[in-house]
C-alpha cells in the first residue's frame, strides 16, 4: 500500500494518534467503502440487486486494496473522492466477479459517499473526544476536591483581588468540560445520520424501493434516517464543530490559567514534570508550560477553522460548488487539534504539581490588603457603609505609603480597634476564614460530573 507522504513533525504534539487514525488517508477511503458494502447490503435486503453481488463488493471494499497516491492524483481531476475510488472499486470488483461490478453504487452519488463515510469518521472521533472529555472530568474532580480549601489569590484584571481557592478554579474547568459533554450528548441524533440521496437529492433512479433502501441502508450503518438528505444544508457538521470549538475555547481557558499560575512571578501552580519537558535550548534553568502551549494554541486556531464552515454554509441548490469542499479538511483538521488538546489536558489535570505554601506567600505579597474587603463589610453593620469605607481605604493608602501590615495598621487605628477586637482582626485578616461559597462551588461542579457520569 502507497501512503501519501505528510507534515507528520508536530502530529505527536497538537494530535492524538488515535483521532489521526481516524482521518488519515486510510481512515478516509475506509469510511467510504463501508458506505458502498452497506448499500449493497441494503438493495440486496431488498431485491434491487442480486445477494451474490454482496460478497464481491464487500470484499473488494477494503482500503488496502488502493493507492493512495494514485486516488489523491486523480482527485485533482475528479474533483471529489468518490468519484476515482468508485472506478477504482469497480475494477477491483471485476477482477473476481465482472457481473458483481455492474451493481456496486448504484442509486448513490458521490456526494452519499463522502458525507455519509465522514459521518461514520466523526462517530469514531466523538466516541474518542468523549472518552477523554469524561476522563478528564474525572481527575477534575479529584483535583477539586482535594484542593477544596487551598486558598489563593484571586485574581481579576491580572491583579490580586479577594482569596478564592484551588478547588474553585478547578471546579470552573470542570464545570466547562461537563458542558461540553452535555452539548455531545444532546447534538448526536442530530448529527450521526445517513446521507442517502442520489443525483439531487431524490432518490429517484432507485424508484418504489428508495426508501426501504435508504431504511436498510440507515439500519447496516448503525445511522439514523433523516428527514431528508442534507446535501446542501450543513448545519449538522457546523453544530458539531461549533461545539468542538467550545472544547478548545474551554481547554485554552485551562491552558491559559496554568501558564500564568506557572509564571516566575506566581510559581503557585506546575505542569508535571519529566525527563526533557519543558526545556530551553539555551537556559539550562526553564521549565516552560509545553502542555499549556497546545492547550492555547488549539483554542487559538480552531476558531479560525470554523469560521471557515460557517462561511461554506450558504451553500448553492442541490450540490455546492467550492463551499463544500472547503470543508473537507477543515472539519478533520478540527477534530485533530481538539484531541490533542485533550491530550495534553489529560496529562496536566492529573499531575499538577501544587505549592501551597508559596500561595500563602503570594496572598500576603499585599501584606494584607487583598482583605480590606472582609474588614469594611463587618465594620459596615457597625458604623456605616460609608464611614467603613472611606476608613479602610485610608487604612490601605497608609499601609502602602508607610510599607506596613494592613492588620497592624488597623490596630493602631481608634476608629477601628473601638468596634473590633485584636481576635477578630486577626481573624478578618486570615485568607481561610474568607472563602464564601467556594467550597459549595466544588461540591457543585462535582455532583454534576458525577450525574453525568453515572
Amino acid at each position: 500500500m502507497n501512503q501519501r507522504p505528510g507534515n507528520q513533525l508536530f502530529d505527536a504534539y497538537f494530535t492524538a494518534r488515535d483521532m489521526r487514525d481516524v482521518f488519515c488517508d486510510q481512515g478516509r477511503v475506509q469510511a467510504m467503502l463501508d458506505f458502498e458494502a452497506a448499500l449493497a447490503r441494503a438493495e440486496a435486503r431488498v431485491g434491487l440487486i442480486p445477494p451474490t453481488a454482496v460478497a464481491p463488493i464487500e470484499a473488494a471494499c477494503r482500503a488496502e486494496h488502493y493507492d493512495f497516491i494514485a486516488l489523491g492524483e486523480a482527485i485533482a481531476t475528479a474533483g471529489n473522492s468518490a468519484i476515482p475510488l468508485v472506478k477504482a472499486l469497480g475494477k477491483q470488483i471485476a477482477k473476481n466477479d465482472a457481473e458483481a461490478e455492474r451493481f456496486v453504487h448504484l442509486g448513490a452519488t458521490s456526494q452519499d459517499v463522502m458525507d455519509t463515510g465522514l459521518v461514520l469518521q466523526l462517530r469514531r472521533a466523538l466516541t474518542l473526544i468523549e472518552s477523554d472529555l469524561a476522563q478528564l472530568g474525572e481527575t477534575l474532580a479529584t483535583q477539586a476536591l482535594r484542593y477544596v480549601a487551598t486558598p489563593l489569590a484571586g485574581r481579576t484584571w491580572l491583579q490580586h483581588a479577594t482569596p478564592v481557592t484551588l478547588g474553585m478554579k478547578i471546579a470552573g474547568w470542570l464545570g466547562a468540560v461537563t458542558r461540553s459533554r452535555q452539548r455531545l450528548q444532546a447534538l448526536k441524533p442530530r448529527l450521526l445520520v445517513l446521507q442517502f440521496g442520489g443525483a439531487s437529492g431524490t432518490l429517484a433512479a432507485l424508484g418504489e424501493q428508495a426508501m426501504p433502501i435508504a431504511e436498510a441502508l440507515a439500519a447496516e450503518l448503525q445511522l439514523s434516517l433523516p428527514e431528508q438528505p442534507w446535501h446542501t444544508q450543513r448545519d449538522r457538521l457546523v453544530e458539531f464543530a461549533a461545539v468542538l470549538g467550545l472544547i478548545a475555547g474551554s481547554l485554552g481557558k485551562f491552558g491559559r490559567d496554568i501558564s500564568l499560575l506557572m509564571q516566575t512571578e506566581a510559581a503557585e501552580v506546575f505542569e508535571p514534570s519529566a525527563p526533557g519537558k519543558g526545556g530551553s535550548s539555551t537556559m539550562p534553568h526553564k521549565r516552560n508550560p509545553v502542555g499549556a502551549a497546545v492547550l492555547i494554541g488549539a483554542a487559538t486556531r480552531v476558531p479560525g477553522l470554523l469560521s471557515t464552515l460557517f462561511s461554506a454554509m450558504p451553500q448553492e441548490h442541490e450540490r455546492s460548488l467550492g463551499l463544500w469542499h472547503a470543508e473537507w479538511e477543515t472539519l478533520p483538521e478540527i477534530c485533530c487539534l481538539v484531541s490533542g488538546a485533550l491530550q495534553q489536558a489529560l496529562s496536566l489535570a492529573d499531575g499538577l504539581e501544587v505549592d501551597a505554601d508559596r500561595m500563602a506567600r503570594n496572598l500576603d505579597l499585599t501584606q494584607g490588603l487583598v482583605l480590606a474587603e472582609a474588614v469594611s463589610i463587618v465594620l459596615a453593620q457597625r458604623v456605616g457603609r460609608d464611614t467603613a469605607h472611606h476608613l479602610l481605604e485610608q487604612c490601605c493608602k497608609r499601609a502602602v505609603a508607610e510599607q506596613r501590615h494592613l492588620r497592624a495598621v488597623l490596630g493602631d487605628e481608634p476608629q477601628v480597634t473601638a468596634e473590633l477586637s485584636a481576635v477578630e482582626l486577626d481573624r478578618l485578616l486570615d485568607p481561610a476564614h474568607y472563602l464564601g461559597q467556594a467550597h459549595t462551588w466544588v461540591e457543585r461542579a462535582v455532583a454534576e460530573h458525577s450525574a453525568l457520569t453515572a
